[in-house]
């Protein structure tokens, strides 16, 4: 995610619910795979894709030095790892493999892949993430050559990179299609057209991408013959389909068209606890960004009265799923230290801005409106176009107008690709997201909402969180780690920086000929996935 990633699922963005599914009928000679997806490909581009959706087709079609496995990693490109004594050297050793042009894969693309994310004129979202690495920091700023990033090849197969701290998450990032090589040849090629279609990608991993154009709702994943562990990829293809209700694939599923959906709330009352029931947590928390460049929104007393005036009880009920109440930014279940959650470490009363108590946020409301001047305001709510997303548009709608005397809030919902834009420009006062992480750290929530991150969409800033995040970042000591993070985010949370709602926790229906599959925090690995009769 995390991953990771502009995360965007749960049933409230319904435009990411991903539902697996086969053939009914199948044999060892037919793997083919029928895939429903709510919500479209944004980009194929590793340096340039921020969603659950995009990064999937990713984790499938490419391939880093590690691929996520139920466990942890596993192998990927890297053979071999050492890991200097000071923790800043970290030596892989590649095996030999290649793009599927036939076209070797070396360490030279993963020298020229990072340069190009860490370089500030490709406007990498994810480029956060290199801090850390030797001059990444200096790179983005603009004071140091992309040159001088801490990774070099030596010869074909060797890959050095040099950190300035010890990183005690590094392993996780390598998983992470952000990380993944990128054939030079291919990005020079296609110019500003890579990633924008399928044909205009190369691909190392499990499967190629065919049949997508950019803008279409239908796609494939087929498998690589060039691919360097093929005898494990038991699937011939994927076929994957846009459907943006739960509804539309029931029926699918009905006709024996899919093998699997996630579910809403009337399909997981139905199913829940019955045979091929699946509860996925994936470790995202769905939340309202407020832009705050906004005056109206900059009033941390506004933002505290819409707060408490959300009873988040009611929309996970309306909702459906198996989505629990959030009182924190931080996913929980996310990570644990000394048997304790880690959201347990934050604080109580930063806590309660998140329950709901309607007294309390009118008190707040004319509080903010006073300061502001006005006896009334308009506002408006930015969801996508899903079917969770306009319920969760209607209920806050509801919610909200009824709570708060004077204000009318208005709901535009819109394609997901859409919406991401629209967020990612600023193009917002109020807007449903999630987030899910894109590694088992807080700190994948936490970096977000420093003030100079790029995805820090809402523009919240506080110096003192800034420091502590930068303190955690700068440390191995795990329990410091988290002190520093959990004083961080009661800070957050007590301003309401960001206003979480509910953690997501994914229910699907999932036929039991399909076996293999791997989701994690919302991202399929099909590699070892199958079919059986």
């Amino acid at each position: 995610m995390s991953s990771r990633k502009i995360a965007l699922t749960g049933l409230a963005l319904a435009a990411l619910t991903l539902t697996a599914c086969s053939k009914q009928e199948s044999s060892q000679k037919e793997q083919d795979l029928n895939w429903s997806v709510g919500g479209e490909i944004t980009t194929m581009d590793p340096s340039k894709a921020t969603d659950v959706v995009s990064f999937s087709q990713m984790i499938n079609s490419m391939e880093g030095l590690y691929r996520n496995s139920k466990d942890g990693q596993s192998p990927g490109l890297a053979t071999s790892a050492q890991v200097s004594k000071d923790g800043l050297t970290y030596t892989f050793n590649l095996r030999k493999s290649k793009w599927n042009d036939g076209t070797p894969v070396t360490a030279q693309d993963f020298v020229y892949s990072w340069r190009r994310t860490v370089n500030p004129k490709t406007e990498a979202e994810y480029s956060y993430l290199f801090s850390g690495f030797k001059n990444a920091d200096a790179i983005q700023n603009g004071k140091k050559p992309v040159s001088s990033l801490g990774i070099k090849a030596e010869g074909k197969y060797k890959l050095v990179v040099t950190l300035e701290k010890r990183m005690a998450y590094f392993k996780d990032l390598m998983a992470f299609p952000v990380f993944f090589p990128q054939e030079e040849k291919a990005v020079k090629k296609y110019g500003d057209k890579y990633g924008t279609a399928s044909k205009y990608m190369a691909y190392n991993g499990p499967f190629v991408q065919k049949g997508w154009t950019g803008s279409n709702l239908s796609w494939k994943l087929v498998k690589n013959p060039d691919y360097w562990d093929k005898q494990s990829v038991k699937l011939d293809q994927i076929s994957f389909t846009v459907n943006k209700t739960a509804t539309t694939a029931y029926n699918l599923y009905q006709s024996n068209k899919i093998d699997a959906l996630g579910l809403d709330s009337n399909l997981t009352k139905q199913f829940k606890g019955k045979k091929n029931y699946y509860s996925l947590s994936n470790g995202g928390t769905y939340y309202l960004e407020l832009n705050e460049k906004n005056p109206n929104l900059a009033n941390s007393n506004i933002r505290k009265a819409i707060s408490l005036a959300i009873n988040r009880e009611n929309l996970i009920r309306i909702l459906g799923g198996n989505n629990q109440v959030a009182n924190t930014y931080t996913a929980k279940g996310l990570t644990e230290y000394d048997g304790e959650d880690y959201t347990s470490m934050i604080s109580s009363s930063a806590k309660d801005l998140y329950n709901y108590q309607p007294s309390k946020a009118k008190e707040y409301w004319q509080k903010g409106l006073s300061e502001l001047g006005k006896s009334s305001l308009t506002l408006n709510l930015l969801t996508s176009d899903s079917d969770g997303g306009k319920k969760t548009g209607e209920a806050l709608q509801s919610m909200l107008e009824t709570q708060l005397p004077g204000l009318k809030l208005t709901v535009t919902s819109v394609p997901f690709k859409t919406r991401l834009a629209r967020r990612e420009n600023g193009q917002f006062q109020i807007c449903g997201s999630d987030w899910i992480a894109d590694f088992a750290d807080p700190i994948s929530f936490l970096e977000l909402l420093t003030s100079k991150n790029s995805s820090n969409y809402g523009s919240w800033k506080n110096s003192q969180y800034d420091k502590l995040i930068a303190a955690s970042k700068n440390t191995n000591d795990q329990e410091k780690r988290l002190k520093d993070m959990s004083e961080a985010e009661s800070i957050l949370l007590d301003d309401a920086g960001v206003i979480p709602l509910y953690y997501e926790d994914d229910a699907w229906l999932i036929r039991s000929n399909a076996k293999g599959w791997i989701c994690k925090r919302s991202e399929w690995n099909f590699k070892e996935a199958y079919v059986t009769k």
